[in-house]
């Protein structure tokens, strides 16, 4: 167990290896309510949405969801969020553990109108069910026809008898759900999914391969791959940034669409390991012998049985191919820029 976000969180339950294969190969199952929620509710609440998030919240249908960022003046983010449309005027944010405070300062500070905004964190537990053996596990607790819930997609229901909302989103690459449900039905909810999927082979996981399973599958943890430092251009989140005219203005679209244009100066990029070595967060990342960079993610990936990462390199540095170094323990270990998503799971 560690400390984070003033949560205590289990790094592992029966080691990150067997968890991380697990969620490839059959199912895990991930305590992620540490996580926080905010409703944006009324008549302004897209209008208030639209000015505060990189994405086009007007495309939204009711039981959709979209990945989206809440982007400062300066066209970084404050934070990564998921928007999920319940209603015309009703909206929920969920926004990164480590930022439930500050994205709520922030969000108060846009001066919200024809809207009401309301920190519903408390209100949630959030349990995660991801793997391919995922639909199959949890259709055995619930009525709703999961086969209708596509991608980035959520229904309203029961699961395990209790109220749910069920969105076929995650984290870790593969297919899965998250599932929103009142803090007290959690414990029971968590026990039931753990025996229903025994015999599908799933396990409980903790934070040590929800970090893995992120980085193979080239998901970005915000203070690490992004922050307020980095552009959502450079991070490689222009799919994100709408620039369409139904879109309006927004926190840094100028800065935005002229990257987006004329490209920004440096990229966030994947490498792999050629020499031994694991990179870390941190580590010096060097181009032609001079330290240009540092490792802003990096493990040993279990499933793809190699050591990868991802750094920020000069954009004219940052094609496919480039041959870098890390530092590792003063020592300056091979590596090359690779394509990414490292892994992507079979369809």
């Amino acid at each position: 167990m560690v400390a984070f976000g003033g949560w205590d969180m289990p790094v592992e339950y029966s080691g990150l290896i067997a968890e991380h294969t697990a969620v490839r190969t059959a199912a895990g199952l991930f305590d992620v309510s540490h996580m926080g929620q905010f409703e944006v509710a009324g008549p302004g609440a897209v209008a208030f949405l639209q000015r505060t998030t990189a994405n086009n919240v007007a495309k939204l249908a009711d039981g959709q969801a979209q990945y989206s960022a809440l982007p400062m003046p300066t066209g970084c983010p404050v934070d990564d969020i998921i928007v999920y449309r319940r209603g015309a005027e009703r909206y929920l944010v969920v926004v990164n553990a480590a930022n439930v405070e500050k994205d709520w300062a922030w969000l108060q500070s846009q001066s919200p109108s024809g809207c009401t905004l309301a920190n519903r964190s408390d209100d949630f537990a959030l349990l995660a069910l991801q793997g391919p053996k995922a639909e199959a596990i949890l259709q055995g607790l619930t009525p709703l026809d999961l086969k209708q819930v596509g991608f980035y997609r959520f229904a309203e229901g029961t699961v395990n008898a209790v109220e749910a909302i069920v969105a076929r989103t995650g984290y870790t690459g593969e297919d899965g759900f998250e599932l929103f449900v009142a803090p007290e039905a959690a414990p029971a909810l968590w026990r039931r999914l753990i025996e229903a999927g025994r015999p599908f082979g799933l396990l409980p996981a903790g934070l040590g391969a929800r970090d893995t399973l992120r980085l193979e599958a080239r998901m970005m943890l915000y203070g690490n791959d992004m922050d307020e430092t980095t552009t959502l251009i450079e991070a490689g989140l222009g799919w994100i940034v709408s620039l369409d005219e139904t879109k309006g203005d927004f926190n840094g679209r100028a800065i935005l669409a002229a990257q987006k244009a004329a490209g920004a100066p440096r990229k966030l990029v994947g490498f792999e390991m050629v020499e031994r070595g694991i990179p870390r967060h941190g580590y010096p990342v060097v181009l032609d012998g001079e330290a240009v960079s540092a490792v802003t993610s990096g493990t040993f990936a279990p499933f793809l049985q190699k050591s990868i990462g991802l750094s920020y390199l000069p954009a004219a540095r940052a094609a496919v191919g480039t041959e870098l170094a890390v530092e590792i323990r003063g020592r300056r270990t091979a590596a090359r820029v690779v394509a990414t998503p490292f892994y992507k799971r079979p369809r």
